[in-house]
């Protein structure tokens, strides 16, 4: 699949591998729609479009049920059908992450509002005019926590599986189709997200956003690199 004029949506583009995949694609000549509950999308959009790109924002939490067929409406009337839908909006609860049994209830719900009930939302939304035009592609931008339990880490890492579960249920219906579904962990990264859960850890050794959104690029330009219903790793993926 060409990025140039390839129409992608992508969720928590308002910082880190978000924004990253989203001036990349851009720069490569993808239409891009920028979503999330930031309005720092509309700067980056703005800051795109003033370089020649085809960008919008719109903001828009993933998570909310009422709002996912309105805004795929408008994304869609902004830069036509979809081809790529990257779920990268991402959750990690309280700050201080807590131990399962401190964890509120409403905390492992959002979790799964964010990660899973959002993504299959937006799915639903995209991936029948994906079908009916038989090209496209379903990101899911996932974690080592969804196959190893982390001590307090815990509805992170279990909204995280049932997204790659989701991800592979709809790749087994795929099969057949020039649309894929697969799962990407992008490793440790240099987010704001990762410094909130681990304000410790030593930068120098993470991941730009930069270099892992080059990778998922790939993947998602390549099929060889991944082909429908695969788990990548992304530092182990040759962009």
């Amino acid at each position: 699949m060409e990025l140039k004029d390839t129409t992608m949506l992508i969720t928590g583009a308002g910082r880190g591998l978000g924004e990253a995949l989203a001036r990349q694609a851009a720069a490569a000549g993808a239409r891009v729609v920028l979503l999330s509950r930031s309005e720092r999308v509309r700067e980056i959009a703005r800051a795109l479009r003033d370089e020649g790109r085809i960008a919008h924002a719109i903001v828009a939490d993933v998570a909310d049920k009422d709002a996912v067929f309105q805004a795929a409406g408008a994304a869609v009337a902004l830069v036509g059908p979809i081809d790529v839908l990257v779920h990268n909006a991402a959750t990690l609860g309280p700050s201080t992450l807590r131990p399962m049994l401190d964890t509120d209830c409403e905390d492992l719900e959002h979790a799964l509002g964010v990660h899973v009930l959002g993504p299959f939302r937006w799915s639903k939304a995209l991936l029948p005019s994906m079908l009916l035009r038989d090209r496209g592609a379903l990101v899911h931008i996932t974690s080592d926590a969804a196959t190893t339990a982390y001590p307090t880490w815990g509805a992170y890492g279990t909204s995280k599986a049932a997204m790659e579960q989701l991800a592979r249920s709809f790749a087994v219906e795929l099969e057949g189709t020039n649309v894929r579904s697969f799962s990407v962990d992008p490793g440790e990264m240099d987010t704001d997200l990762h410094a909130r859960a681990m304000p410790d850890a030593d930068r120098a050794t993470l991941a730009s956003p930069a270099a892992v959104a080059t990778r998922v690029l790939a993947m998602i330009a390549r099929e060889a690199l991944a082909p429908n219903g695969a788990r990548l790793i992304a530092s182990e993926v040759l962009s």
